[in-house]
């Protein structure tokens, strides 16, 4: 009777111990789901669960390591992400976004960016092809709103997280790159030209100079023609010192100020066409941090061609509006009411040594790409309508 006592009373045990150790498996992959790994299973008593609880422990101590590691992981891949300046998007077959990273939400203009239907308010065709292009494909989109108008570049491929295919889509404003790479072109184009047209010109207008001062009669021809020579010379080196500018523009030298009190300073440099010049700045307070000379530059140079599209017209207007944009980003939008801008030039207009004036220099609006560009602004074309041609400068 004792033994069979003894044995109902282990195997009651037992079955008590196996119970008890379910439960708190059981609970243990509970917490596990939820994310929660705060519990513990005493370990410090000596009894018959004091084994089982410290396994249990330390297999809580291991998952939730491998958590917080990937955790750090995915950190450390979107803080490489939003570090690029090309925009990446993982989308399933639904079209659902599972990850993008900064420059993808900047180039869509989107602050969350869960669906690519989202991207329609931009483009249907750009959300068409979003959903559409397959790995391995190409596709450029064509993108015109009230930014702008210029082009997404998209490259597709896949990758698998886990059991699920993701389609991964790398995009890029190529118009920014393109311009990127044609502004150094024609920066290095100019700077060798300048050298060699100044090393042979310096040796003209010295020689002309040295010569006229030794000719003895002032009044004969030869003492004109080098007058002539030297006249010209120091013209031609006045005209290179004009485009050496656009190669060598200061370092901005940034600092806070209001944007109104700018414009203002700018409008006054006017003089009569002043009075032409109708400005809007909502809200009043609108800041820049910039180089407040360069930007001055900028809205001197734009101002000065709206008016000179504007010549001969009896009453010429310009209308200023400073804002912020749906993200915030200070924006100035510069109107006039001139003819439209012939579609056979609005492909060059910011293009270096481009002008259809007469006397025009060419370098106003390629100056002033130049110097939003060392702002990380832009300024775009955004209206070329009779009667309304608007220049936007955003500042991000």
């Amino acid at each position: 009777m004792l033994c069979g006592f003894s044995a109902l009373l282990s195997g009651w045990k037992l079955l008590r111990l196996y119970g008890e150790t379910g439960r708190k498996v059981k609970y243990l992959l509970d917490s596990v789901r939820s994310g929660d790994f705060s519990f513990n299973f005493a370990s410090g008593r000596r009894n018959d669960n004091i084994y089982i609880n410290r396994q249990l422990n330390e297999i809580r101590d291991i998952i939730r390591k491998a958590r917080e590691d990937a955790v750090s992981r995915e950190k450390y891949y979107e803080l490489i992400l939003d570090s690029i300046k090309t925009g990446v998007i993982a989308t399933d077959e639904k079209g659902n976004v599972y990850q993008s990273n900064d420059a993808a939400r900047k180039i869509f203009g989107l602050e969350v960016f869960t669906n690519v239907a989202q991207t329609r308010s931009l483009s249907p065709r750009c959300a068409e092809s979003l959903l559409s292009i397959k790995p391995g494909e190409k596709s450029n989109v064509p993108v015109i709103n009230e930014k702008g108008e210029y082009n997404i570049s998209m490259h597709a491929s896949t990758v698998f997280v886990g059991e699920k295919s993701l389609k991964v889509v790398v995009v890029s404003d190529i118009n920014s790159e393109l311009a990127e790479k044609e502004l150094d072109s024609w920066q290095r184009l100019i700077r060798v030209m300048t050298h060699e047209i100044m090393n042979s010109l310096s040796p003209i207008t010295s020689l002309s100079s040295s010569l006229m001062e030794i000719c003895p009669d002032k009044d004969s021809d030869m003492a004109k023609g080098l007058a002539t020579i030297n006249s010209t010379g120091r013209s031609l080196i006045s005209f290179i010192d004009d485009y050496r500018r656009f190669t060598h523009l200061p370092v901005p030298r940034k600092k806070a100020f209001l944007l109104s009190e700018l414009i203002g300073r700018v409008i006054a440099l006017q003089n009569e066409e002043a009075r032409y010049v109708n400005v809007s700045v909502e809200p009043e307070d609108i800041m820049l941090y910039a180089d407040e000379d360069l930007i001055g530059q900028v809205l001197m140079n734009v101002i000065k061609n709206a008016f000179g599209a504007m010549e001969g017209m009896p009453s010429p207007a310009v209308d200023i509006r400073a804002r912020l944009d749906a993200d915030e980003n200070p924006t100035v939008d510069i109107t006039d009411i001139g003819p439209a801008i012939q579609p056979d030039s609005v492909e060059n207009i910011f293009m270096p040594f481009y002008t259809t004036k007469p006397n025009g220099s060419g370098i106003g609006l390629s100056l002033s790409r130049q110097i939003m560009r060392l702002h990380d602004g832009s300024i775009r074309l955004t209206s070329n309508l009779p009667g309304r041609v608007t220049f936007t400068l955003k500042f991000e």
